[in-house]
């Protein structure tokens, strides 16, 4: 498939008529032919033939950046630089938007184009009729050869472009061997599900390089496994494992949207039990095709997308809630994709819930057991699929992996069980759910059913290895594990969240996400500003932009692990309370009451604020700061010594402080 919708050599294009080339765009559009966007190419097609006229290399219109589901207006490859340039036909102002925007587009380039990671990338924004331009040339503190965002006129463009090639150096690229280069996008689970929802396949958008784990092999495996169950009229579970950040959420949106078919079998429904999750992804589709929709002159409500999507996505009790109202009826869908399987709730929290909320009585069924009854209840076939997260269980009655397996071998039998043998692995069920399969009858191995490699981070494949190890106090193979991310994920350590908030603003980019994440027990922050009892509202916090005070990017609002799981941010800002306490013997973990921190005893409680920390340590894709505060000697909740111990231990692992 072609990235974009028009290259030649600068030559031929200079060649060409402009009608020609107009035709081959609108021929290659699809539907992208409106008058409007005929009349800015050719403004494009103009300004381009009238600076281009000496000029040696390669031009690109439209290249398809389908991880952020937009296209760069132009590229063009002349001697050592790639030059990305976006237009605003008519335009007077530099906009901050349209900034980002090219900037992003760069960023996307040097990290996910393999031929575009070692060449200088010059963001170029062309507001046509802006009477003024930024004739300075400078890259960032990150030393990745992009050049800051140059704003400019059309009339100055071609200087600039001389002061840029003046500027380079390096190797001449080839742009053939260029335009060839393979693009491994990592997106975030947001940009995935839009670009999922667009009709983009999961190859399109993920990485499929030797050192990943391909997730098409994966989203395949599932896809046989429907398509057989369908044919065989049976019934099966599959169980998706995978490192924090692997892709599992990624996988199991693809597979509801490649059976998304509400008038055949084949319908599919994204169940997850993650509230924040839920809405956030329901208010970003929705978001994103009302964009889509007015950008093709269409008026369509809000409200009538949304009602479609939360028939794709939804929350996992209300699903559960709707088969208590009939119990003989089988669910509209046949295929069943259930995030973050393991927090679905042992039989102690569900019966519990049923009493107090629902008013059922003697309720004796856990979460899991009564979600598998509910498709049981299909005369032909039905498909559970289970995206599990090791080590992951952060709440009271999150059943794990366990119960999953133990409902199976009570009461369904029947069933056919797909899983990868990695369920030995120590953070599914304390090791034992692989041998609670030989107990069942139908249970067949698939590696490709288990994900290794964390894809969250781009930047650093060893960072959930690193995590688990540092949590694990396995101090010798965690700084054996630094020492393998170091180079390109940055994690700085330091006392003052001030440090650390000037961190994050110098190290992102464009429209990068950053915030602070804290333990939901980090209640002596205060001092700080940091209060975890005032919630936020995590569609805001993750959605909205630099200038809503609401947002992640103002760093006055904190998410906890409650708000985060599942989701992402390109820099994150982990501030350590002394909940979690370092110690040579192991962590001492404690909760706050009242007036002072209370010895949290049972090992449930304990896992969970070790798990807590896992997911706000693996929440960042590109880097992190940490921030273990100085405490307070005059104030007794805050001493010193409950810090201290934690920062030193980071230090050692060797993470440098800022």
């Amino acid at each position: 498939m072609k990235r974009h919708f028009y290259s030649d050599t600068i030559p031929n294009f200079l060649s060409r008529s402009t009608q020609e080339i107009l035709g081959i765009l609108v021929q290659n559009s699809g539907f992208d032919d409106k008058v409007t966007q005929k009349e800015a190419w050719l403004e494009q097609i103009k300004i381009l033939k009238s600076i281009f006229v000496t000029t040696h290399g390669s031009i690109f219109f439209e290249y398809i950046i389908p991880r952020m589901g937009k296209r760069i207006d132009v590229i063009a490859i002349i001697q050592n630089v790639i030059f990305i340039l976006e237009f605003k036909v008519g335009e007077k102002e530099f906009l901050s938007d349209n900034v980002n925007q090219v900037w992003d587009y760069a960023l996307d380039l040097k990290n996910f184009h393999k031929t575009s990671h070692k060449p200088l990338i010059a963001p170029i924004l062309i507001a046509t009729e802006a009477k003024a331009s930024s004739l300075t040339i400078a890259t960032t503190s990150h030393n990745d050869n992009i050049l800051l965002p140059i704003r400019t006129n059309s009339n100055s463009l071609n200087s600039i472009i001389d002061n840029v090639l003046n500027f380079a150096d390096g190797e001449i690229i080839n742009s053939e061997d260029w335009a060839v280069g393979t693009y491994s996008p990592t997106p975030t689970i947001i940009e995935a599900a839009m670009a999922l929802y667009n009709g983009h396949a999961v190859a399109e958008i993920s990485r499929s390089d030797a050192s990943a784990k391909n997730l098409t092999a994966t989203s395949s495996a599932l896809s046989d496994i429907i398509v057989k169950s369908k044919a065989n009229k049976e019934k099966a579970i599959c169980f998706v494992t995978g490192v924090p950040g692997a892709g599992k959420t990624l996988v199991g949106l693809d597979i509801a949207t490649k059976f998304l078919d509400k008038e055949s079998q084949l319908a599919s429904v994204f169940l997850s039990g993650n509230g924040p999750l839920v809405a956030i992804l329901r208010e970003a589709l929705t978001r994103d095709k009302v964009k889509r929709e007015k950008e093709k002159g269409l008026k369509i409500k809000k409200g009538e997308i949304m009602s479609k999507v939360k028939v794709f996505i939804q929350n996992v009790h209300h699903f559960r809630d709707e088969c208590l109202i009939d119990t003989t009826v089988a669910p509209f869908d046949h295929i069943a994709i259930f995030d973050e399987a393991q927090r679905a709730w042992d039989l102690t929290q569900t019966s519990n819930f049923m009493k107090r909320k629902k008013n059922v009585a003697n309720f004796n069924i856990s979460e899991p057991e009564f979600l598998i009854s509910c498709l049981d209840r299909h005369k032909e076939w039905a498909v559970i699929i289970c995206l599990v997260g090791g080590g992951q269980e952060i709440n009271t009655g999150e059943a794990g992996i366990s119960e999953w397996i133990n409902s199976l071998n009570r009461s369904f039998q029947n069933w056919h069980i797909y899983a990868s043998n990695n369920l030995t692995d120590s953070e599914y069920a304390a090791g034992e759910a692989l041998k609670l399969l030989e107990h069942h009858k139908n249970v067949t191995h698939n590696q490709d059913l288990h994900l290794s490699v964390s894809l969250r981070s781009f930047r650093a494949e060893h960072l959930s290895q690193l995590i688990k190890n540092l949590l694990d106090l396995n101090l010798k193979d965690a700084q054996r594990n630094y020492k393998l991310v170091e180079e390109k994920y940055p994690i700085v350590i330091t006392r003052e969240l001030s440090k650390a908030k000037n961190w994050l603003k110098e190290k992102a980019r464009g429209t990068e996400r950053y915030g602070i994440v804290v333990s939901s027990q980090a209640q002596r922050l205060k001092p700080l500003a940091i209060d975890v009892k005032s919630t936020i509202d995590p569609i805001h916090w993750f959605l909205d932009g630099k200038e809503d005070v609401r947002s992640s990017f103002y760093l006055e609002d904190v998410a906890t692990q409650f708000d985060v799981q599942g989701l992402e941010l390109d820099w994150s800002c982990v501030t350590w309370d002394g909940d979690f306490r370092y110690s040579q013997k192991g962590w001492n973990c404690f909760s706050f009451v009242g007036s002072k921190w209370n010895n949290i005893k049972k090992d449930e409680r304990k896992l969970f604020l070790k798990n807590a920390y896992r997911v706000l340590l693996t929440r960042a894709r590109q880097g992190m700061v940490i921030v273990v505060p100085f405490g307070d000697i005059d104030d007794p909740t805050r001493n010193p010594n409950y810090y201290n111990g934690t920062f030193e231990y980071l230090k050692e692992i060797g993470f440098k402080e800022i």
